[in-house]
C-alpha cells in the first residue's frame, strides 16, 4: 500500500469526483479546529443514486490509488454518504442535504463548533 500526500490526496479525490460529474466541489481547511482531518471536501451529486455512485467510485479509486478508506456512512438511498479517507473527509450531498445541514457554515465558525461540543464528564 502506498502513502499518498494531502495534496496527492485531495487532486486524487477532486479528479475523481469531476469525472463523475459531481458538481459545486469546495474544499474546506480545517486542520486549526479538529485534529481529525486537514480537509473537508463536499460535492452535490444530482440525486441519491448519483450520491452511491460517486462514494462507490471514490472509494474504488482510493483503494486503487493505495489508500484504503477508513470508514463510509451513508447506505444506497441516503442523501448524503461520507467517506474518511484520513487527513480527507468527503461529504457527497444532494444539494438540498447540503443546503439543510450547512457544513461550510458550522466549519467556518469555531463558535457554532464549540456551541455542538460535548462537554468531557469527569
Amino acid at each position: 500500500m502506498t502513502t499518498l500526500t494531502l495534496e496527492q490526496t485531495l487532486a486524487l479525490v477532486i479528479e475523481t469526483l469531476d469525472d463523475l460529474k459531481a458538481k459545486n466541489i469546495t474544499t474546506l481547511e480545517i486542520e486549526h479546529l479538529t485534529e481529525v482531518a486537514e480537509r473537508i471536501i463536499i460535492c452535490e451529486a444530482t440525486s441519491k443514486r448519483h450520491v452511491k455512485a460517486l462514494a462507490d467510485k471514490l472509494g474504488a479509486a482510493t483503494k486503487e490509488a493505495g489508500l484504503m478508506p477508513l470508514g463510509r456512512e451513508g447506505d444506497k438511498d441516503s442523501d448524503w454518504t461520507l467517506v474518511d479517507l484520513g487527513s480527507v473527509v468527503v461529504h457527497v450531498m444532494t444539494p438540498q442535504a447540503r443546503e439543510f445541514y450547512d457544513l461550510e457554515g458550522l466549519w467556518s465558525s469555531p463558535e457554532a463548533l464549540r456551541a455542538l461540543a460535548v462537554a468531557p464528564k469527569d
